[in-house]
């Protein structure tokens, strides 16, 4: 590894970004109590400009989070709350007719924002939801016969509970794809619960918390563009590969559980997934403990698991776990 590569990033620059990173999680943290990890992961998704599809039981803040990280980054946050009756245009906007101007005009949609919730996503059909294909992928939206440009940065939360089974619609393939990280929002532990029971969105308005804004989207685009010129050495970029290429080869002892393995996208996600970690951590280089921290929120959602997987038990974590085990660390 040339030492120019390893320190294309300045120490001052290096610095300056995990400040601006504690900074966000501390007043995030005047409102989420506890949930660390889900913290940082929403972060590290944002500076990899990716998207992050979140699974937690009802009531546990997820909408609260994603609201309280756009405050704490000065973003504008839109929320969309999915339902069976809601249209494409719903989301993305129409062209209508202006009578007093007798022309067409465009009226854009609640997408057009920093952080766009997509709450409950699966409440609605694959039709709509498929409207967030283009956004998600290529940041931007055709309405009629014009196409728009999203604002930067743009990050799409989506939230869903794994709990209903009627009345909720699977996510298609395709979009499921669309989204860098899967992150899963547990309980939180008795001593932060007991926290929570004075320090909650119930009894306290949201602007209550003084949530102040310690960056700006412009500062958010900076990072982004700093976490693609972390260097990732050749050995690790293969470190990556093989991860990948094990959960196709299914030749381990959960492999049989595992139906289709990743696709090229997952090993895009955990290459940009690691930089934003090392870039997070103060780092100009990624290690390998990087790409293992970011293996589960890339893979998690990628791996399609046969019908026996759920009948004796057996998760996408546990089957990323046997992997990370398995392929040697360079």
């Amino acid at each position: 590894m040339k030492k120019e590569e390893r320190h294309a990033i300045s120490e001052k620059t290096l610095a300056e970004c995990m400040n601006s990173v504690e900074k966000i999680k501390k007043e995030v943290g005047k409102v989420i109590i506890g949930q660390d990890k889900v913290v940082e992961g929403l972060i590290r998704a944002l500076i990899c400009e990716g998207h992050v599809l979140l699974e937690g039981v009802p009531g546990i803040a997820k909408t609260l989070l994603i609201r309280s990280l756009a405050e704490a980054s000065g973003c504008q946050v839109k929320r969309i709350q999915f339902t069976v009756d809601m249209l494409p245009t719903d989301i993305i906007g129409i062209t209508t007719y202006i009578p007093g101007k007798g022309s067409f005009e465009v009226v854009k949609g609640p997408i057009f924002a920093n952080f766009v919730v997509a709450d409950e996503v699966n409440r609605s059909p694959p039709k709509t939801q498929s409207a967030l294909l283009e956004a998600m992928q290529e940041r931007q939206v055709t309405i009629g016969k014009q196409t728009f440009q999203l604002p930067r940065p743009f990050f799409v939360m989506a939230t869903q509970n794994p709990l209903e089974q009627s009345g909720v619609y699977p996510l298609p393939e395709a979009q499921i794809d669309r989204f860098l990280f899967k992150i899963l929002m547990e309980y939180p532990n008795m001593e932060e619960e007991f926290a929570i029971l004075e320090n909650n969105i119930t009894i306290r308005k949201f602007e209550d918390f003084d949530i102040k804004s310690v960056v700006s989207p412009a500062k958010i685009t900076e990072m982004q563009n700093l976490a693609r010129k972390v260097f990732m050495d050749d050995k690790i970029k293969k470190y990556v590969l093989q991860i990948v290429d094990k959960t196709r080869e299914k030749d381990f002892d959960l492999g049989k559980y595992v139906d289709w393995g990743a696709s090229p996208r997952a090993s895009i996600g955990i290459f940009i997934a690691s930089k934003a970690e090392a870039l997070i951590n103060g780092r100009s280089y990624v290690i390998p403990d990087d790409v293992k921290k970011v293996a589960y929120d890339v893979l998690r959602h990628r791996l399609i698991l046969n019908y026996r997987a759920g009948v004796d038990g057996v998760t996408s974590d546990k089957v990323i776990k046997e992997v990370l085990s398995l392929v040697k660390v360079p």
